[in-house]
Formats: structure tokens, sequence, C-alpha cells
């Protein structure tokens, strides 16, 4: 036992010189902060997804159909055009010009950054839904994903397919283009539908991905051999978006937090997962957006610059290998705005001029 108060006083005053120096060290030593879906949230999302089911009860494969005869002549199937983002949506002259004279055939729905105010214009303006804090590599950007698709669902009976859709896409076609793709007959068979949704087997990253939330922590739900990945962008059948936001058994799996933090991307996974899981005959194994992954950088594709922008580069990232062309593609840096846009002034013939050639539909090949 110490005689005197000294020891102590010299103790204290040591911790107190010390403090600056834990709060620089102690970020080196503790495990980074991530965003967390809290109780709350995930309580109101399932309300959210009640309501999309109860209002969605009327879409099933028989009696949609005749839903869709009652209504008006000029009354359609919908294209609703999600889009997920963290920044201003600088395309969104382009888009204007996209959606042109076509505002009976689709609608926007935004999910963007609820901590920052992103002036929204145009067909923009007043389409923001509720919002919450999402973080790249996380759940989180799973559950905006599923509250697009549900807050589509209960805005308009008449979306039948739902189109991820990125601040740094463009489309690659015109709206009517892209329209004939989706709805090949005028009034569509739900079960005829199929979701362009890439989904992929057996890439050498699995391992590490699929143990990114520790070892067999997705067993029995997600054995390892019905593990996919693919693009986070997607164009999902109103029957398979319907699937998604009722799914709570691989959820359970997908919403807990990782151990490994450079092989978490939760977003790449789970819908592929899920539908070739549910529905692998009713889905296809590609994507409609183009991405180039020639010369990635930290789990990022490769961004086009303004310089890059052409007619020849347009045509070159429609082409795919599959039986559609791709109709949108990512990712553009803003500065090629005024490029785009000068393209589409005075060469109508390739963007946004209704294509006049034939279009064929083919069934496409089942998901792996």
């Amino acid at each position: 036992m110490f005689s005197t108060p000294y020891p102590f006083v010299f103790l204290a005053f040591t911790l107190i010189l010390s403090l600056p120096l834990i709060f620089i060290l102690m970020p080196h030593f503790l495990p980074p902060k991530h965003v967390q879906i809290s109780l709350s949230d995930e309580l109101d999302d399932l309300t959210l997804f009640r309501r999309a089911i109860l209002a969605s009860s009327s879409s099933s494969s028989s009696s949609f159909p005749s839903f869709l005869h009652r209504q008006s002549s000029i009354s359609k199937p919908k294209i609703a055009f999600l889009f997920l983002i963290d920044s201003d949506i600088h395309f969104s002259p382009l888009w204007e010009l996209f959606f042109h004279n076509h505002h009976n055939l689709f609608n926007v729905y935004i999910h963007g950054d609820p901590s920052r105010k992103i002036p929204l214009t145009g067909i923009f303006s007043g389409r923001e839904i509720v919002s919450r804090p999402t973080e790249r590599g996380s759940p989180t950007l799973i559950s905006a994903e599923r509250r697009l698709l549900a807050t589509a669902l209960i805005d308009d009976p008449l979306n039948m397919y739902f189109a991820l859709i990125s601040p740094s896409c463009i489309p690659l076609h015109s709206f009517p283009y892209i329209y004939r793709i989706l709805f090949p007959a005028p009034i569509p068979r739900l079960h005829k539908m199929i979701s362009f949704i890439e989904i992929i087997a057996n890439e050498t990253i699995f391992p590490e991905r699929y143990n990114a939330r520790g070892k067999d922590v997705m067993v029995p739900e997600v054995p390892y051999h019905k593990f996919r990945g693919g693009s986070q962008f997607f164009v999902l059948a109103r029957n398979h978006a319907l699937m998604v936001i009722q799914d709570h058994r691989l959820w359970r799996k997908f919403r807990l937090p990782c151990i490994n933090w450079d092989s978490c991307y939760p977003e790449e996974h789970y819908f592929s997962t899920l539908l070739s899981m549910e529905d692998p005959a009713g889905c296809s194994h590609f994507t409609l957006t183009r991405v180039n992954w020639t010369g990635s950088f930290e789990g990022h594709p490769h961004t086009y610059k303004q310089h890059d922008i052409s007619p020849e580069l347009i045509y070159h990232l429609r082409q795919s290998n599959s039986t559609h062309e791709y109709l949108f593609a990512r990712k553009f840096s803003p500065d090629c705005l005024s490029r785009l846009m000068n393209i589409s002034e005075t060469d109508l013939s390739l963007l946004f001029k209704d294509e006049s050639q034939t279009l064929r539909y083919m069934a496409p090949k089942s998901c792996v």
C-alpha cells in the first residue's frame, strides 16, 4: 500500500496526458464502424412489405391480365425505374430526353442518402421514397432495393418491370425500343415474364464471399453449391419483385454483419441466389446493364470519361453475347453529360430515336 498520495496523482496525471494519444490510436485497434440495420428500421420495412403484398394480391398470373383489360384503353403495363443514389443525378437532363413523351408508360422512384439534401428536378422531383443510410458492401443496400421494390408495387399496380438504376448509369437505346424489348406482347402474362438478372456460380472469389460472415454461417438455408453472384443492377418482373419482398429465410442470413469486410458484397449475391433457388427457369443469367470490369479498382468498374464518349462507344456498349442487346450502361463520370447530350441532339439515330429495326424475342437460357 502506498504511504503517500503522490503515486496516485502521478498515475492520474499520466492518464490525462495519454488521452489524446489513445483517441488517435484507438481507430487502428478497434474494428471500423459500419451502417447497421436497426430493429425499428427492420420493423418499418416489414410493415411496408406487408402493405405491398396486400396491394398486389390481385396480381396473380390468372387475375392480373383481366385487371389490365378492365382499365382504360390508354392504360398499359409500365416500367418502374428504381434509382439508388448517394449523389446528384448528374445525367438527369439525359434521362429527361429519354422519358420525353412517354409519361404514361413509366414511373420513377428514388432512394437517396437521407443525410444529404440532393436536389431533384423535373421527372425526379417528389419521387424520393422513405430512405435510410446505406453503405457499399453491406446489407443496407439490399434493404434499400427491397424498399424501392415494395414502394413501386404499392404505388401503381400497372408497374410490371422494375429496373434498378445507379446515378452513373445511362440508357443506350430509346424508351420505345426498351419498352418493346420488355413488353413484346400488349398484355403480358406474369408467369411468362422473365427477370433480367446476372446469375453466376463457382467464381474464384466466391468461397471468401460465402464465408465473409463466418465459416458455415450461411447453412443450412444457403449451401455453398447454391450460392450465386452477379451484377447488382437488374430488371425484375413483377412476380419476382414480390418474391423478393416476401422472403424472410435468406434475408436472415444475408443481413448478418460481416467479419471479413474486404469480401463482403451481399448486394451482389442476395438477389441472384434467391431467384436462382426459387425460380431458375423464370430468369435469365445475364443483366441488361453493361459494365466494364477491365482495370477495375477496389471493387469499382472502369469509369468512362468525357474523352471516351463517341457514337462508336455507344454502339459498342450495346453489343452482347446474349439474346438481347444491353439496354443500359455504367459507369460514367459527370463530365460525360455534355458529350452525351450533344450526341443525342446531333445524331438522333443513335440515341432516343425510336429505332425501327425489327425486334426478336427469344426464350432465354435458364439460370445456372
